[in-house]
Order: C-alpha cells, then sequence, then structure tokens
C-alpha cells in the first residue's frame, strides 16, 4: 500500500520554503521572484530535495542558489517547527529550470507557427476518415483507460 505521507509532508516544506524565500528570508543574494515549483520527499522522510526557478541571468541564479544554502539551516527550522515530526527532512536546494525550458519550447513553437502557411479546415469539408473508425472523440465508456481513470494529462475530460 502506497503510503501519502511523503506527498503530504513535501506540500507542507513547500509552503514553508515559499514563504520564507518570499517574506522572512533578508538575504540580499536571493531574488525576491524565485519560486518553488516542487518538492521530493525521500520514503523514510529524511532528505528532501527543493526545486526552486530563479527567472533571470545565470549569475543571478547562481547567486540566488548560493544565498539560498547558505541559509539552509535558518530554513529547515522553520520547516521543523510548522511538522509535527519528530526529525525533520534534510532540505537541499535545486535549480529547476523546467519553466525557463517551458518558455523557450513556446517560444520555438510560435516562431515555427509564425513561418508555416495557416491552412484553415472549411467546415463544410468532408473527412476521409469514417467517424467510427479509430475517431479521437471518446464517447463510451469503453474509450476511456481501463480502471475507470480519466486522462488528465491532456486536459480532456471524457
Amino acid at each position: 500500500m502506497k503510503s501519502f505521507r511523503p506527498e503530504r509532508v513535501a506540500s507542507v516544506v513547500q509552503a514553508v520554503v515559499s514563504d520564507a524565500i518570499a517574506n522572512q528570508l533578508n538575504d540580499p543574494r536571493i531574488e525576491r521572484l524565485s519560486s518553488v515549483t516542487r518538492v521530493q520527499v525521500s520514503a523514510d522522510l529524511e532528505y528532501a530535495k527543493v526545486y526552486v526557478s530563479v527567472m533571470g541571468e545565470p549569475s543571478v541564479q547562481r547567486r540566488t542558489m548560493a544565498g539560498l544554502c547558505s541559509a539552509a539551516g535558518h530554513v529547515q527550522r522553520l520547516v521543523a517547527q510548522a511538522l509535527p515530526l519528530r526529525t525533520c527532512p534534510r532540505l537541499s536546494f535545486h535549480l529547476d529550470e523546467s519553466i525557463k525550458k517551458g518558455a523557450e519550447m513556446i517560444r520555438l513553437i510560435e516562431e515555427t507557427m509564425a513561418q508555416s502557411p495557416v491552412r484553415p479546415d472549411t467546415p463544410g469539408q468532408a473527412s476521409d476518415q469514417d467517424p467510427g473508425e479509430g475517431g479521437t472523440e471518446a464517447c463510451g465508456p469503453e474509450d476511456q483507460p481501463a480502471g475507470g481513470e480519466a486522462d488528465v494529462s491532456s486536459g480532456d475530460v471524457a
């Protein structure tokens, strides 16, 4: 049986670290527009990897990470006060570039879309595909994934 305790601890750690970055840390090296994107807590609750996204130049990112690493003890004390555990997970800060990579990917897609000719589909045009053969629309329970779970990764509601 899967334990949800590491996920609950991770959510508390994320909230406390986010609040500390925004309101409590007075280190001038730490960029105020930093955000905690995710936290991974080990199964034994001993370690917590805190992924931080920092917008700006690489020098600003390095400076912010250095400031967070030097304030790790203070932040860990804040986390320990918020968690009702015997031991507090040991925090380690990691730079998360997923938001930066996502923004770059969106820019590349928009650039490619601007270069390609636009071919709008006309509403009255007939399709070559038979509606009953391999369509993308789900209309019944047999079209849903096994176990009755809905596919939420694409945002479609079945």
